[in-house]
């Protein structure tokens, strides 16, 4: 059972490995590789190991603070759906999935870049239906009680609370899938594995298995920072006509991307009673977005963590 008090003992070294869970495995980016560990259909774990490469590596400026933030929010979905396509293939092979007619035309037109491509459209498509659905609907949903309510903090305050709670229905609808339930376990994997890391003990299955589901750090407490910044940031905009304030929802993303960010590596770092305030919804989210792990489940965690693992810790600090 995941225990609040379990996720604000401090640990004796703070990390900034993360990861994601894929399909019957997780993938975990550490400050020099990247490596994808899947329970293969036989059984066996498949582990690949890359060398990482980002935006943020090549480019020095995009380090820079509040600037990072939305740099690495658009990196973290690249690099997760092609880890979500690879773990994929494990099972489409043993599916025996025949390629689509556009599969086949994407094929024919991009060649050896269609992946790719497959990628950074699904990317694209995401970012776009999750602004529609969580940026733009709410601020058309509030515009409605514009002619009773004139108080533009007000009708801000609205359109959060329609905001946070369309993502919670999603969160939670999403939650209650079967196919998703074991994916969600190898969340509560990779946490378990960070756990056990952060906390300085032997990377072992019996070591991992008493640590809790939850992390302060986890990208779910992070998306819902930003539900939360947005209400603030918005409100500074008064409430205009419906153009510009699509514009203005849009522009200012990066901006309340880079906020959140900022305020979660503090936060992170800090075992004070504000950080914990902070944490504390984030936290109670994350009980819907992971569940208990096996030991199978955990192993592959492990195998992930141990193969981006560095000789000198303090180049994986938060």
């Amino acid at each position: 059972m995941s225990k609040i008090k379990d996720v604000i003992r401090k640990p004796k070294h703070i990390t900034s490995i993360g990861g994601q869970a894929l399909i019957e495995g997780v993938m975990m980016k550490g400050p020099k590789h990247i490596a994808i560990a899947v329970r293969k259909p036989d059984g066996d774990i498949e582990l690949k190991k890359q060398k990482l490469s980002t935006w943020s590596t090549k480019y020095k400026f995009l380090k820079i603070p509040f600037i990072r933030g939305s740099v690495a929010l658009i990196e973290a979905m690249v690099i997760g759906v092609k880890s979500l396509m690879y773990s994929a293939e494990f099972y489409e092979e043993e599916e025996d999935i025949e390629p689509s007619k556009f599969d086949k035309f994407l094929e024919k037109i991009f060649k050896d870049k269609t992946e790719d491509v497959m990628i950074y459209f699904s990317v694209f498509l995401s970012l776009l239906i999750a602004i529609g659905a969580f940026m733009l609907g709410p601020s058309f949903l509030a515009n409605f009680l514009k002619t009773k309510i004139n108080n533009s903090l007000i009708l801000n305050l609205i359109e959060g609370f329609i905001r946070i709670s369309i993502f919670l229905l999603y969160v939670y609808v999403v939650s209650r899938m079967d196919d998703i339930y074991r994916v969600f376990q190898y969340h509560g994997a990779e946490h378990k594995s960070i756990h056990c890391y952060e906390h300085g003990e032997e990377l072992t299955v019996e070591n991992a298995r008493k640590y809790t589901t939850l992390h302060p750090r986890c990208g779910t407490s992070f998306l819902f920072n930003v539900m939360i910044i947005s209400i603030l940031v918005f409100s500074l905009f008064g409430w205009p006509n419906p153009l510009m304030r699509f514009i203005s929802r849009i522009v200012m993303l990066p901006v309340i991307a880079g906020i959140s960010y900022e305020i979660n590596k503090v936060v992170g770092k800090s075992d004070s009673m504000i950080a914990r305030i902070i944490s504390y919804p984030g936290l109670m989210l994350q009980k819907l977005t992971t569940n208990e792990p096996d030991d199978s489940q955990l192993e592959v965690g492990l195998e992930a963590l141990k193969a981006v693992l560095v000789e000198d810790k303090e180049a994986d600090s938060w």
